[in-house]
């Protein structure tokens, strides 16, 4: 899917968090929104997300030829953030089912699959909140990347991740980004967004 971002801006009373921001997020691609903390990335990937309207501008999302609404896009993506909560009375396998009764599987998995690809089995009957925070945005990243969507929004995917989550994070991403258009918020120079093709500086655009 190729999202096009034409003139965006986005304020908060009277504050413009960004603005004039233009720029086209293609169709298997991998882009990073680039930028220091509390510069406006989460913000703009929420305005992408269709989680807020942007203040001025429009987004485009055009798949097959076809133009998608914004009130539709949350069908076609799946996101990780640090602000989006799993269900912690849930078990890793509730949390699954519960998930993948909204999405569906990439091709080929299923709930058995997808547990092996988190590398802990004897925590699958066990509560989400018994997880450490590293085993929890393993999850977080598994329900969103195994999930058969052409965008993936990834904000900080490696918040909480040691050196062998982080590799880990990496071989799940090259392995699954496919012909999808991925999308990583990321500050300044992180592993986490190296790999991206193209970048967009958030802080070009405050005012």
């Amino acid at each position: 899917m190729k999202i096009q971002l034409d003139q965006i801006g986005k304020k908060f009373n009277t504050e413009w968090i960004f603005r004039n921001v233009s720029f086209s997020f293609e169709e298997n691609s991998v882009s990073a929104i680039l930028g220091r903390n509390g510069s406006g990335k989460s913000t703009l990937l929420q305005v992408v997300a269709g989680n807020l309207h942007p203040t001025a501008g429009k987004v485009v999302y055009t798949h097959g030829g076809q133009t998608i609404s914004s009130d539709e896009i949350f069908r076609h993506l799946a996101m990780v953030a640090p602000y989006l909560e799993l269900i912690e009375d849930f078990t890793l396998d509730e949390m699954l089912a519960f998930h993948f009764s909204f999405k569906r599987y990439l091709p080929g998995y299923d709930i058995a699959s997808v547990t092996d690809l988190l590398q802990f089995p004897a925590m699958k009957h066990k509560q989400i909140r018994q997880f450490s925070s590293g085993m929890k945005q393993r999850v977080k990243l598994v329900l969103a990347i195994l999930s058969d969507v052409p965008i993936l929004l990834l904000d900080e995917p490696t918040m909480n991740l040691d050196k062998t989550g982080i590799d880990w994070y990496l071989e799940l991403v090259h392995k699954f980004a496919g012909s999808r258009s991925v999308i990583i918020c990321s500050n300044l120079h992180q592993t986490e967004s190296a790999f991206a093709t193209k970048s967009l500086q958030i802080e070009e655009f405050k005012q």
